[in-house]
């Protein structure tokens, strides 16, 4: 496709993907935009937490105080599963043949799903160190993630990375990473608003309005959902990694085929919630 013309194409801002750098430290947005997210989503997450009110029978899965020694958890265990994950999923054959590049992240490779998987091991298992509710802890996560997909969506459009086909949408951006240098969807901006932002107000309304948290597993189910049905859409118009291509039909990728099962574990835990009948919704 051609280049739309001059004019139909939003600028891209040019910030450099070094936020700070201090003779040979550099500290990227990328990083930054990890950091945030858990610290932000923990911040939140305690707010959460001291609302007794809002959980099953008063009892959220852990003491408000407990989030910060969660928050050591929540680090390690989206950095290994993210990096995992993009192993397994994305490029296996070539980290068989390059075992010593598996540890190396600075070529970007992190799997968002392999990340979350990470973080719900760890949030079931910290919560039964507390002797908590694992479902609830799921709830939490469900309830906080946005944040950190809000913002690392935002890193990945400032690292010009994963962005979308071509487009001669008005909104289109050329990406000066793109070889081509053709107006492209800006993918990355479409998944910080439907799986951050958007899916944050959805959530907050479930469980500041409807009391969702007061059913175990059902903000986790409404996270689910949303996430999966967002990022199959959005995978309808975003490149497929390099190396992979289209699995199925020209047109069915990894991210989605990924979210299917993350569809249906959702789909599993909003109906097994609203089944429950000793703990209502509302006051």
């Amino acid at each position: 496709m051609a280049e739309p013309a001059k004019g139909q194409t939003l600028p891209f801002p040019n910030i450099d993907p070094i936020a700070i750098a201090i003779g040979p430290i550099a500290i990227r947005w990328y990083a930054l935009a990890y950091l945030f997210g858990v610290l932000l989503g923990a911040a939140y997450g305690y707010l959460l937490l001291r609302n007794e009110r809002l959980w099953h029978r008063g009892a959220p899965p852990f003491a408000a105080k407990d989030i910060w020694d969660f928050v050591f958890w929540a680090m390690l265990a989206i950095v290994i599963g993210g990096r995992v994950g993009y192993v397994l999923f994305y490029n296996l054959p070539y980290y068989l043949a390059n075992p010593g590049q598996i540890i190396n992240t600075l070529d970007g490779g992190m799997s968002y799903h392999g990340g979350m998987l990470g973080l719900m091991l760890a949030a079931i298992l910290f919560t039964r160190s507390k002797g908590g509710n694992w479902l609830s802890s799921l709830d939490l996560l469900g309830a906080v993630a946005t944040i950190g997909i809000f913002l690392g969506r935002l890193a990945n459009f400032i690292n010009a990375e994963l962005y979308g086909a071509p487009t001669d949408a008005p909104w289109g951006v050329v990406f000066p990473t793109d070889p081509l240098q053709v107006a492209r969807h800006p993918s990355q901006l479409y998944e910080a608003l439907l799986e951050g932002l958007l899916l944050f107000l959805v959530i907050r309304t479930a469980t500041h309005v409807f009391y969702a948290l007061r059913k175990p597993g059902l903000v986790a189910g409404i996270f689910a959902i949303g996430y999966s049905l967002s990022r199959i859409a959005v995978e309808f118009v975003r490149l497929p990694d390099e190396q992979l291509g289209y699995l199925y039909f020209g047109w069915v990728t990894m991210g989605q085929v990924l979210s299917l099962p993350i569809l249906v574990g959702g789909l599993v835990l909003v109906a097994y919630a609203l089944s429950r009948r000793d703990n209502p919704l509302r006051p």
